[in-house]
């Protein structure tokens, strides 16, 4: 029997027991595909990422990420608190880093991603990647009426000012769908029967937003459900943000130079979670960062 290290951390939120929780499985080279799943399934968070030894040695480590049902190419949140854990584990693991920074390079199934993560006294951990490739917009977009069924809400409550839905990917495929304010969007219950027939030949997950928000700092309020990947909902998610810098592209078009926004998600299911994101704009979109703070929640030993 052999026992591996393993660590949990919230992901997009300063607090503990908030944001979207992440394990991360280390030196785990030795795990089959088949014992992988069956790890993620039993943390049953909605990514656990494994942690291997990398093709390029001036890489920091090689991560495969899986949800209770499947592995994905990519994904933000576990980007994000993989980066602090490899970063921690550079520094020596200190409880409380002084002001530090380090580069850390994470090979994805996208390809390696660079992350700059930032430690300041007394702080939770900051990290922020550049997307590996820009946003784009998908076609085969579902009908208004079928995603009001699939959600349980009214045609006329789907859209707001000049925003309508629509699908982009910047690493996995997301529908946006925009909704009417938070009253509307605390109301939606995705059907996952009916998702599965309206996308699961794609596998594109249901994103919703809305300008109205909890808090003041935020510029839009979300929630995402992701059935088809065993996730009801998820609490924060790093790959719909990034790639919703497309949507915002699309439709509040802003002008040249650097905009940040932040998205508020998870408060309905108790896990409120902030994420950062970063357009640059230069003649159209030329980049995109997303970030987000980490904190420490457990570690200990899995058998296998």
């Amino acid at each position: 029997m052999t026992q591996l290290q393993f660590e949990i951390v919230d992901v997009f939120t300063s607090t503990r027991f908030s944001g979207n929780g992440l394990a991360v499985i280390k030196n785990a080279e030795a795990l089959s595909d088949e014992q992988m799943q069956a790890i993620a399934r039993e943390f049953n968070l909605s990514e656990t990422v494994f942690i291997l030894p990398t093709a390029n040695k001036a890489h920091s480590a090689r991560a495969r990420i899986f949800t209770p049902a499947d592995e994905l190419p990519f994904a933000g949140h576990p980007t994000v608190g993989t980066a602090v854990t490899v970063a921690l584990d550079q520094l020596g693991n200190a409880v409380d880093p002084g002001h530090e920074d380090a580069l850390v390079v994470l090979e994805e199934g996208i390809g390696p991603i660079r992350i700059g993560v930032r430690f300041r006294p007394g702080k939770a951990p900051f990290a922020e990647f550049d997307l590996p490739r820009l946003p784009r917009e998908l076609d085969n977009l579902p009908s208004n009426d079928e995603l009001s069924m699939v959600l349980g809400l009214s045609t006329a409550e789907i859209g707001f000012e000049n925003h309508q839905p629509s699908c982009f990917e910047a690493g996995m495929p997301f529908v946006f769908v925009p909704v009417r304010n938070l009253d509307v969007i605390a109301m939606a219950v995705a059907d996952s029967t009916a998702m599965q027939k309206l996308l699961g030949e794609e596998r594109r997950e249901i994103f919703l937003y809305c300008r109205e928000t909890m808090k003041n700092n935020s510029s839009f309020h979300a929630r995402m459900f992701a059935p088809l990947l065993g996730i009801t909902e998820d609490p924060a998610t790093g790959a719909a943000a990034a790639a919703f810098a497309g949507v915002v592209m699309k439709y509040d078009q802003p002008p040249g130079g650097t905009k940040n926004y932040i998205i508020e998600q998870g408060m309905e299911m108790g896990r409120p979670s902030e994420i950062h994101l970063e357009i640059i704009v230069d003649n159209g979109l030329k980049n995109v960062r997303i970030g987000g703070h980490v904190v420490k929640v457990a570690s200990g030993m899995i058998e296998v």
